[in-house]
């Protein structure tokens, strides 16, 4: 199923079971950059809401995630539900009341009610996601995102999106094409203060980074794409992390991040 038509579905379940507290539903991710890949992207949306919500709602909004979830792409939905007064006021890390992903998915067949506790729960990665919807995030339903999302300060979502890069010598040979292109795209904003996806940052980088390096950044920008696949050798994965990441904190350092 295309993922215009899942979002249709979402936002009628979300408006039913939500009712006048849904502020809106904001979609980021790869289809607000234009870069949307079956094979490799998931459905990435915040629902916000005005007030709190109880634990058979938050069932409810579970429940209606697993009827759509096989007809989803490959990497799923991921989604998080927040009071509007976070994402206005922000703070970091975000509190939220109800998130969804598939790595979530076991635990929620396993014991669905342990996801919909009231305890506080926070996400750093909250920080990305909003200042994406600020700059391109597109209102699948609701007010206006100026009107939603305040901004997110430099400093958090820096150490947000730095998130993503962690551990990057050794998580490049595990996972070479998520950690180079994230690589890339965090390099671009501390560099030229670009607001990228991983496709954008990996085009980026190949304007940007030394020629050494172009087969690997092409290769990983080929298989995100499902056209092809990484084969260069390990060393130069290596290699490569080593360079972003010193690149990556020289330009933290200058900036006192």
């Amino acid at each position: 199923m295309h993922y215009n038509n899942i979002l249709k579905i979402i936002k009628q379940e979300y408006q039913t079971i939500l009712g006048d507290n849904l502020v809106g539903i904001y979609v980021h991710g790869s289809i607000a950059f234009g870069c949307f890949h079956e094979e490799k992207s998931d459905i990435d949306f915040i629902a916000v809401i005005q007030s709190k919500i109880d634990s058979p709602t938050k069932l409810k909004i579970l429940n209606c995630l697993k009827e759509i979830w096989p007809f989803c792409p490959p990497k799923g939905i991921e989604m998080s539900i927040v009071l509007k007064k976070y994402c206005l006021n922000f703070e970091y890390p975000t509190p939220y009341e109800l998130h969804f992903s598939k790595d979530w998915l076991k635990t929620y067949l396993l014991s669905p009610m342990v996801m919909c506790g009231d305890e506080l729960k926070k996400d750093k990665d909250l920080a990305a996601h909003f200042t994406v919807i600020r700059n391109c995030g597109i209102v699948l339903w609701g007010e206006p995102i100026q009107e939603v999302f305040g901004e997110v300060p430099r400093d958090f979502y820096i150490d947000s999106i730095k998130g993503d890069i962690l551990n990057a010598d050794e998580e490049i040979l595990k996972n070479t094409t998520y950690i180079t292109l994230n690589l890339c795209r965090v390099l671009a904003y501390l560099k030229d203060n670009k607001i990228l996806s991983k496709e954008q940052g990996g085009k980026w980088a190949l304007k940007n980074i030394d020629d050494k390096y172009h087969l690997l950044i092409k290769e990983a920008l080929s298989d995100y794409r499902a056209m092809g696949q990484v084969n260069v050798k390990d060393d130069i994965k290596v290699s490569f992390s080593k360079f972003m990441m010193n690149e990556i904190m020289k330009l933290s350092e200058k900036h006192k991040i």
